[in-house]
């Protein structure tokens, strides 16, 4: 080995373990403060009723920054993705401005998640040690993906997924190897720093029992993964839409955009009869493993979780779609005859899969999720919902460098979002 391969692996373990070191902290504050704010919640039901108020202090904060920096902070993980391809700068002052407007929204009954607030924080954390340590521009990008990998490995307590999510997140059809190390020792250490260092604990998700392998078996995964896959279509449009219009209606004023957005969810709530579909909803995805839930809770849940980040209130979508997944997964049970906790396992993957579109990401998160149980099938039902859930995401900024499918007229290097508005405007001339 030379000292030019040896100089290199010890900067990337460095530069990686220091980002790892620095998420792992502020991750685990981010994990027990929203927990203490979701605890304050239940215990005062009222809150909800300052949610409206909440969405106008956090379009204000983000206005009061500026117009053009604040559209473009409004733009979450799309900027850390368009960060990565060299599109925009990334903004140091997101991660904190994310992780304020995250405890609003988990404190007043938004419905959100966490790894939103973790990976743009870890962006943060990578844009300051690259400027700190003057890391030259064609290494930013790697040190942006490994603030990704750092934010989401300690986020759910699944470091191999997050060394690879980092790497995976940004685009289809491409993966930067070079990254590799950066990642892994950012997640790694991530991890760690959030476990056993400051003792923070996960979410446990088991999985009781799994179907006998059989033909019949495997083709019921496949139909179940396509419309889980499908779910996850639907929820990305319909909060991509409610993004685009109350964008138009307000003329891009976030802070009418958040306070209607605001009202929106009290009359939801009030209309559900249940602070079930506020927050988080840790509570009812964990009781989806183990017990019957209401049939209606993924279409409730689906909804609340549109309006509320389609409005502009902030978190992250990947507890939601693993809500979304398992509790239809639940209700599936008395269709399917597949064990409780195995069809809940199967919606909380294939829907994550089918809106972030990672693939290799979200199987690594079932085998460490779900201790290697059903790895076949999870493996089968992470490249059918990629594949069936076509070109369409979470992430709007996800470039396509290879499409799913050559039958499919896309571009290499397009963005979904502009594949998307094309297909659109081919659709209207037709």
């Amino acid at each position: 080995m030379n000292k030019t391969f040896i100089a290199t692996l010890l900067k990337w373990l460095l530069l990686g373990g220091l980002i790892g070191l620095i998420i792992g902290s502020t991750t685990a504050f981010l994990l027990t403060t929203n927990d203490w704010l979701g605890e304050v919640r239940e215990q005062n039901s009222w809150l909800i009723y300052c949610l409206p108020l909440a969405g106008f202090v956090l379009g204000f904060m983000y206005m009061v920054l500026g117009t053009k920096s604040g559209n473009e902070l409004y733009k979450g993980n799309n900027l850390v993705i368009e960060a990565v391809h060299g599109r925009h700068p990334m903004l140091k002052r997101l991660g904190p401005l994310v992780y304020f407007g995250t405890f609003l929204t988990v404190l007043f009954g938004g419905s959100t998640g966490r790894e939103g607030a973790a990976i743009q924080m870890g962006g943060s954390v990578a844009q300051t040690v690259n400027t700190y340590f003057k890391v030259p521009n064609i290494d930013t990008k790697i040190l942006l993906m490994s603030g990704i990998s750092a934010g989401f490995g300690a986020a759910f307590g699944t470091p191999i997924t997050g060394a690879v999510f980092g790497m995976e997140m940004t685009a289809l059809g491409k993966m930067k190897y070079e990254a590799l190390i950066p990642c892994m020792a950012a997640s790694f250490i991530g991890h760690f720093v959030t476990e056993n260092v400051w003792g923070v604990t996960h979410e446990t998700f088991i999985i009781q029992a799994v179907p006998e392998h059989s033909i019949g078996a495997f083709v019921k995964v496949l139909l179940l993964a396509i419309l889980f896959s499908l779910v996850s279509v639907f929820y990305c449009q319909l909060r991509h839409g409610i993004h685009t219009l109350s964008e138009k209606l307000t003329k891009k004023n976030h802070m009418i955009r958040a306070l209607v957005g605001g009202l929106i969810i009290v009359l939801l709530t009030i209309l559900v009869g249940s602070y079930d579909y506020n927050g988080r909803g840790l509570d009812m995805l964990e009781q989806s493993f183990k017990q019957d839930v209401p049939s209606f809770a993924f279409l409730a849940k689906l909804i609340f979780t549109a309006v509320t980040l389609g409005t502009g209130f902030v978190g992250g979508e990947a507890i939601p779609l693993f809500f979304i997944g398992a509790t239809l997964g639940n209700t599936l049970y008395q269709f399917v005859d597949f064990p409780l906790s195995f069809l809940a396992g199967v919606g909380l993957i294939a829907t994550f899969c089918g809106g972030a579109n990672t693939p290799i990401a979200a199987f690594l998160l079932a085998v460490e999720m779900f201790d290697a149980k059903g790895i076949d099938y999870f493996f089968v039902i992470c490249l059918t919902s990629f594949i069936f859930s076509g070109h369409h995401g979470l992430w709007p900024s996800q470039k396509i460098y290879e499409p799913k499918s050559r039958l499919l007229d896309i571009v290499p290097g397009e963005t979904i979002k502009n594949a998307e508005q094309k297909k659109r405007n081919k659709k209207l001339r037709l």
